[in-house]
């Protein structure tokens, strides 16, 4: 095949309008947004990647940075920069220079594709064969690094849409990451088809069709498959959202308000087997809460447990100092304390913070000077039953998770996303508890300030929820999970592994042009 047919591409206006197929890329990356939580529109997944690879495809090499760059610009533009209103509204920060940072939250995030991008175009240079076989590994790679660098973003997995999408059977066994190689893929083929048909092909064109069409066919009922064992006995839950303003949250005057809210919360199920507060319900340490705590320990049931987020302060032998931990707790018939291990830049943590610390408020918000809690920490006990709990943001991270669930009966995380107002992060944050459900085989207790609190079951299906922004109390039954999904044993790797078989076998210097 001559170098010539290798560059073949379809003929559209995008590529010959430099502004143009930058806006088709900013809109693809937007339309990526609507198919998360709350608009859950996963059938764009595959469409978004048509579009890109509309523009992509004919385009120089040294013209992808910029590509992948308007394109992430376009996803995180719309679906991150909800951080502004943690900045502005709570991190007391003007609104210039609110604005400015999320600008550059965003512009920082967009590099990411920027990156994969000039890296797709190193390895398949002008070749449209190499491009299309290659994009589905360089998007996975570049989803794995933007989820592991500088603590990591593991947010806005095209994957993760499909928690109530077709492809949901593909998450016990591949995780989200297989789930989003396999959206990539589609639009790829959808690319690839019209290709082929352009060129007289439409045998080979069909075919390319129906076998990336076969898992989206399949998958919905392997769904259907129990990967883990649910006991039949139920455990009784309740969880309190105290729907705490979040401007009052570390205010010393209105500390006994906030305790009193989640004891009169609860007034009425001390005696139910597993009871949730959430993040940072308690909010002093954990030294200074003792009277709290045995308050707590006497009212509970005899076979009840109450879990909660405290703070944590304390002389740490592996940090060799006094530090704080964002933590939680288990008081009654269970114990356990878990120290958060994934924290939250500037919020839990300001980097550099010799700099950075006292020039703007953003960067001196209360209780951001967390310590990481130490890694492979036991799950808490509760009445009998293994619960390993997640803090907030760990929950996104989907290896972290799968890896850590193992020899849990039950899974909670708890959060306070009272930072981000009424904005689409905290439905997007409860969509991503549900895909780690999903991906475990295991209930996921959801406990938030003020919303979503939440029951997930297995399949991460919500079987109870409180609406946001209400003071309430969510009851109801649990059932714990023994044994574990295929993903749980071997995490991303698998599919890692096959996008870098791919990158081996198809770069440039492997298969020669005139072969490709």
């Amino acid at each position: 095949m001559s170098s010539n047919a290798t560059r073949t591409t379809l003929s559209t206006p995008l590529n010959g309008i430099p502004w143009l197929g930058a806006l088709t890329l900013i809109v693809a990356g937007a339309l990526q947004t609507l198919t998360f939580a709350p608009f859950n529109l996963w059938w764009l997944g595959p469409v978004s990647v048509f579009l890109i690879l509309l523009v992509t495809i004919p385009a120089a090499p040294g013209q992808l940075f910029r590509a992948g760059w308007f394109t992430g610009l376009g996803l995180f533009a719309t679906g991150a920069s909800w951080v502004y209103i943690s900045i502005s509204e709570h991190g007391n920060t003007s609104i210039p220079i609110a604005i400015l940072l999320t600008v550059l939250f965003v512009m920082g995030l967009a590099l990411f594709h920027a990156l994969a991008f000039w890296f797709w175009g190193k390895l398949a240079k002008e070749s449209a064969v190499r491009r299309l076989i290659l994009f589905p590994a360089i998007w996975i790679l570049g989803d794995w690094l933007r989820g592991w660098l500088l603590t990591g973003f593991p947010w806005l997995y095209l994957g993760t849409a499909h928690t109530d999408g077709p492809l949901a059977g593909l998450a016990p066994l591949t995780g989200v990451h297989g789930v989003t190689f396999w959206v990539t893929v589609t639009g790829v083929a959808a690319y690839a088809a019209g290709w082929l048909f352009l060129r007289q092909r439409r045998i080979v064109s069909g075919a390319v069709l129906v076998l990336a069409l076969i898992p989206w066919i399949v998958a919905p009922a392997m769904n259907r498959i129990e990967w883990t064992e649910i006991s039949d006995q139920p455990t009784t839950f309740a969880a309190m959202q105290g729907n705490i303003p979040q401007q009052v949250k570390w205010d010393p005057d209105f500390l006994r308000d906030q305790i009193v809210t989640y004891l009169t919360l609860t007034e009425d199920h001390w005696d139910t087997d597993l009871i949730l507060w959430p993040e940072t319900a308690i909010p002093i340490t954990q030294d200074q809460a003792g009277k709290i705590i045995e308050h707590i320990d006497g009212e509970l049931g005899e076979n009840s447990t109450l879990i909660t987020g405290i703070p944590w302060y304390g002389f740490s032998d592996r940090i060799e100092d006094f530090t704080y931990h964002n933590s939680i707790m288990a008081i009654g018939n269970g114990g356990g304390m878990y120290h958060k291990q994934k924290l939250v830049p500037f919020g839990e943590y300001v980097p550099l913070q010799s700099v950075l610390r006292g020039l703007i408020g953003f960067f001196d918000l209360p209780m951001s000077s967390f310590s990481k809690g130490p890694e492979w920490q036991e799950p808490l006990t509760a009445n009998g039953i293994n619960v390993m709990p997640f803090i907030c943001y760990e929950v996104a991270y989907p290896d972290f998770v799968a890896f850590n669930s193992r020899g849990a009966g039950l899974l909670l995380t708890i959060s306070n996303d009272g930072w981000f107002g009424d904005s689409i992060g905290p439905l997007q944050h409860l969509q991503i508890a549900r895909m780690r459900a999903l991906e475990t085989g295991r209930y996921m207790l959801r406990g938030t300030n003020n919303g979503v609190t939440a029951i997930i079951d297995e399949k991460g299906q919500i079987t109870e929820r409180i609406p946001q922004f209400e003071r309430a109390t969510l009851t109801g039954e649990v059932f714990t999970a023994t044994g574990s999904t295929p993903y749980m044993q071997t995490g991303s790797w698998p599919v890692l592994t096959l996008a870098a078989i791919l990158i081996v076998f198809v770069r440039e210097r492997v298969i020669p042009k005139s072969s490709a």
